[in-house]
Formats: structure tokens, C-alpha cells, sequence
């Protein structure tokens, strides 16, 4: 008994600490031309299958032409997500002008 929880604790412990966070980087036109920088969260569900509420990049950008998107999945976000084992699972966009 007390080697399955061993066992069970270290393979949880190796799970948490191979994570890993993504990202994603999307240039339009010639890229930001400034350094104002509008953030939202993007709400999924079970393990990113299901878009809840997605941000509209277009609409972040404000009419800009050149900008800059970056997609990604903060500690923050993780951490959300393993607290709810994926079934919720937030992203971050932040677009620069």
C-alpha cells in the first residue's frame, strides 16, 4: 500500500513539473508600431475543445492596421487548469498596436 502511493505521489509530482506553457506570436502588417498593449482572456472548456468566449483580435486592435498578437498559456492559466483538470481551460491574447 504505501509503495502505490509513493509511486502515485512521484508520478504526480513529475506530471505538475513537466508541464509546459505555450504560445503563439501572429504579425499583421509590419508588426506593432507602438507599445500599447490591449489584454483578454479566452475561456475553453474540457481541455481546450470547446471555445466558451474567444477575443477578437481584430476588434483588440482598434482599427490599427499593423499589430502584433501573442497567444499563450500563462502559469496562471495552467495553474486554473490543473485546478479544474482541464475541464476549464483559459488562454491569454494580448495584442500590441
Amino acid at each position: 500500500m504505501k509503495r502505490s502511493i509513493k509511486l502515485f505521489s512521484v508520478a504526480f509530482v513529475a506530471s505538475i513539473m513537466l508541464t509546459s506553457c505555450f504560445s503563439y506570436t501572429s504579425v499583421v502588417g509590419k508588426g506593432a508600431q507602438g507599445t500599447t498593449k490591449v489584454t483578454k482572456w479566452n475561456h475553453y472548456v474540457l481541455g481546450g475543445l470547446a471555445p466558451v468566449d474567444v477575443s477578437d483580435s481584430k476588434e483588440m486592435a482598434g482599427g490599427a492596421e499593423n499589430y502584433t498578437v501573442f497567444t499563450r498559456q500563462s502559469f496562471v492559466n495552467g495553474l486554473i487548469a490543473a485546478i479544474t483538470f482541464s475541464i476549464y481551460t483559459p488562454t491569454t491574447t494580448t495584442v500590441t498596436k
